[in-house]
């Protein structure tokens, strides 16, 4: 296959790239640091607040009248969804356990690297918790065949909305004095 030639990857440790990216910013690594830990409470904000609201939903619905009129596949779609928001509600929580646990152990560096990932995880869980309660409401309501084309443009949609363009830009490069792609 004949292509452009792609250049190695150098591997730099969170520490290196927060320096780097202090360098460029103008900022001290404890302010890069710090910066990052308010911007990763912000998204997480964001995304526990959607995950809660769906969680309460499921938790409520297995005691609607209507639950023992699910079949089988709808009550297998049904549990898909209960255990990935559940698994998203604990992998979006986590970093308030990690950080608890290394507060003032000057640690933040670790903090935002597996808060960066666990937010990455949690958001996916969050995708097919999504999808998959798409999936349900809609057999329920329309059928098997919308659902699934329903669903499926759901799904689509949040992955080329939450990992594929950002990726494509992420390739591409943003430019002016852009933070080092981890």
């Amino acid at each position: 296959m004949v292509g452009k030639p792609v250049a190695p990857r150098t591997t730099r440790t969170h520490r290196e790239r927060v320096e780097l990216n202090a360098a460029a910013r103008g900022e001290t690594p404890d302010q890069v640091l710090d910066r990052n830990t308010s911007e990763l409470l912000q998204e997480l904000r964001v995304a526990i607040t959607g995950v809660q609201i769906l969680f309460a939903f499921l938790l409520t619905m297995a005691f609607t009248d209507r639950f023992a009129d699910l079949d089988d596949v709808q009550l297998t779609v049904y549990t898909v969804t209960l255990l990935s928001t559940a698994l998203a509600t604990l992998t979006l929580i986590a970093p308030v356990s990690f950080h608890r646990l290394l507060f003032r152990r000057r640690q933040k560096a670790a903090l935002v690297a597996v808060a960066d990932r666990l937010l990455l995880v949690g958001l996916a869980l969050l995708l097919l918790a999504i999808t998959s309660a798409t999936l349900l409401v809609l057999s329920v309501a329309l059928g098997r065949g919308p659902a699934l084309v329903g669903a499926g443009s759901v799904g689509v949609f949040g992955l080329v909305l939450w990992y594929v363009v950002p990726l494509r830009q992420r390739r591409r490069g943003a430019g002016g004095g852009a933070e080092p792609a981890p």
